[in-house]
């Protein structure tokens, strides 16, 4: 059986896409310059192919940016652990998170819907750009974008990501009080080798693990 649906807000019903006047990538709205350049480099090394290899990923070429990308390794058994990590990154969250499970870094009502994510990114070979949103002890809020982009790795699909996590302000406390766990936003993926706009899977709760195919999930002996 197959489920499809809308891009949605954890929590929230679905609402239309708003024009906010920022750039637009395949019908996705990137409004922070890290964001746009990371995308824009990661599309140039790709070329005509559906993502470009590790190798070929020049910290140099992005140095404008470092302090807002990441590397994870995709491996689901341990939530996929950063391998780098940009020096905003860490210092929003008051500490070095390489070896640091991506997936430990969301709040428990946002977990599954990352895990789910970053499986779509991985296997169907798209971007993903989301909204986050974190808060310090001291209730200091601040919101991001998240940029994910799967990496090919000695002939594998599945086992690097890259990605951005740039803070929509600068605020005078950021890197001085940590932030807490983030909770996941709007969600939109961007297309792959068709380029085309692919929608949001959602999670369903106690239910097998379906398998995605072509922007669906599809679940063995008829269950939803």
């Amino acid at each position: 059986m197959l489920i499809r649906s809308r891009s949605i807000e954890p929590g929230r019903r679905a609402v239309p896409n708003k024009d906010t006047g920022a750039q637009k990538i395949d019908g996705a709205a990137m409004k922070h310059p890290s964001v746009r350049e990371l995308y824009d480099y990661w599309n140039a090394r790709r070329g005509l192919r559906t993502a470009p290899e590790r190798a070929e990923i020049d910290p140099g070429a992005i140095r404008r940016v470092l302090a807002d990308t990441f590397v994870l390794t995709f491996d689901p058994a341990a939530e996929h652990p950063f391998r780098i990590a940009g020096t905003r990154v860490c210092a929003a969250f008051g500490r070095e998170l390489k070896a640091v499970a991506f997936i430990d870094m969301w709040k428990e009502e946002s977990q599954q819907l990352m895990r789910d994510c970053l499986h779509v990114v991985a296997h169907e070979s798209v971007a993903l750009i989301a909204g986050a949103r974190g808060e310090s002890a001291q209730g200091c809020k601040l919101d991001f974008e998240l940029l994910v982009l799967p990496l090919r790795h000695r002939a594998r699909i599945d086992a690097r990501i890259l990605g951005a996590l740039a803070p929509c302000e600068q605020p005078y406390w950021l890197g001085a009080r940590a932030l807490g766990r983030l909770s996941l936003g709007a969600i939109r993926y961007l297309g792959g080798g068709d380029r085309s706009l692919r929608p949001v899977l959602r999670s369903v709760s106690a239910r097998p693990i379906g398998r995605v195919r072509h922007g669906f999930v599809v679940y063995d002996g008829g269950q939803v």
